[in-house]
């Protein structure tokens, strides 16, 4: 369970019900609320456990935030709150590194059970997003289809975006972790994808894992 927060919000009553949400989903967690990308950065810090960033901040992107992030608390799971779900904000906060993107219209519920799921591992979409990206599958990357991955690859894909780390993989599988880093590595090249986000999206697609986005 998440035991310390960050949310990086300028708007003072969404800043507001994030930090409700977080105190909600995790009993006990130890939440900073900033407005600024300059206050983020001196609360980035090895026990962070979960950051809900906002993209649009008063001194740039909070996407630009992500892999501060990800280098000084390697354990957490960053998770973009927006309102847009278009393709110009979606894909490059995949891209980023993102842990998930929710948007700030889900209600109070949905966003909690999305919180969970991003506490485990998994990669947490608003329905909208979910159906926009397998939207833009579906319409755009057929040729994916062809792109065939061996048994051992499906299964590291599956462990991938059930979000166990590479060691666990390696396991899992029983192989040798650099056996388990080459398969990742294989498969991001094969289907062109840069982050667990996308991995977890691309086994969804392929019928590989449920689709509980």
């Amino acid at each position: 369970m998440p035991n310390l927060g960050l949310i990086v919000e300028d708007h003072r009553d969404t800043r507001e019900r994030l930090v409700r949400l977080l105190g909600t989903a995790f009993e006990g967690i130890v939440v900073q609320a900033v407005d600024t990308l300059a206050a983020a950065r001196t609360h980035i810090q090895p026990g962070l456990d979960i950051a809900l960033l906002d993209i649009e901040l008063p001194d740039g992107s909070g996407l630009s935030l992500i892999p501060e992030l990800l280098a000084g608390a390697p354990g957490c799971r960053p998770v973009v709150m927006s309102t847009y779900g278009d393709d110009q904000h979606l894909f490059p906060a995949l891209r980023a590194g993102a842990k998930g993107y929710l948007l700030k219209a889900d209600p109070d519920a949905r966003m909690i059970a999305s919180l969970h799921q991003a506490a485990v591992g998994e990669a947490p979409l608003s329905p909208a997003i979910a159906q926009r990206i397998l939207g833009f599958f579906a319409e755009g990357a057929k040729e994916k289809e062809d792109e065939v991955l061996s048994p051992r690859e499906r299964e590291t894909l599956i462990l991938v975006a059930k979000g166990y780390k590479i060691p666990e993989v390696a396991a899992q599988l029983g192989i040798a972790q650099s056996t388990a880093q080459s398969f990742i590595k294989r498969i991001y090249q094969k289907l062109q994808i840069s982050s667990r986000a996308e991995a977890a999206i691309e086994a969804a697609r392929r019928g590989l894992v449920g689709t509980q986005l």
